[in-house]
């Protein structure tokens, strides 16, 4: 393994590995934590590791799923609207793009759009990010 600084370091955030979330923590409709465990490696399985449930402070939660994933499980639990194909349903207008049509929901890649190239899932998450950065700030100066 190759572990590497990035900017995130730099700017004094830490990276947690083997954690899984359990449950999102919210206040009036607005997330303030997460409840997570710490999980290990045991007869080529995930398992929890019993007393290390913990609290983590949180504003934004920003779920990267990938090909593998409950895309349905996840759309439903939060009233994501689905598209015939069974994705997430999301404008990509240049005004509010990727939001769904669950206030402060947006979805990009794959969620969005189905199994496809990487590069796609690139270039919609960097125009996600400026639509949600448009949305938390009222205007980006992220690229397109």
């Amino acid at each position: 393994i190759k572990l590497r600084t990035s900017s995130s370091h730099e700017e004094g955030c830490e990276r947690e590995f083997a954690i899984s979330t359990k449950e999102f923590i919210g206040e009036k409709g607005k997330v303030t934590g997460l409840k997570t465990v710490r999980v290990e490696w045991k007869d080529g399985k995930m398992q929890e590791v019993p007393g290390s449930e913990q609290i983590l402070k949180a504003d934004l939660v920003l779920l990267a799923m990938g090909f593998i994933s409950p895309v349905a499980t996840v759309l439903d639990a939060f009233g994501v609207e689905k598209d015939a194909r069974g994705n997430a349903r999301a404008t990509v207008d240049f005004i509010g793009g990727y939001a769904t049509n669950v206030p402060k929901v947006f979805a990009a890649g794959d969620i969005r759009r189905g199994q496809s190239l990487v590069v796609w899932a690139i270039r919609e998450g960097r125009q996600a990010a400026r639509s949600v950065d448009e949305f938390l700030m009222g205007f980006s100066d992220l690229p397109r």
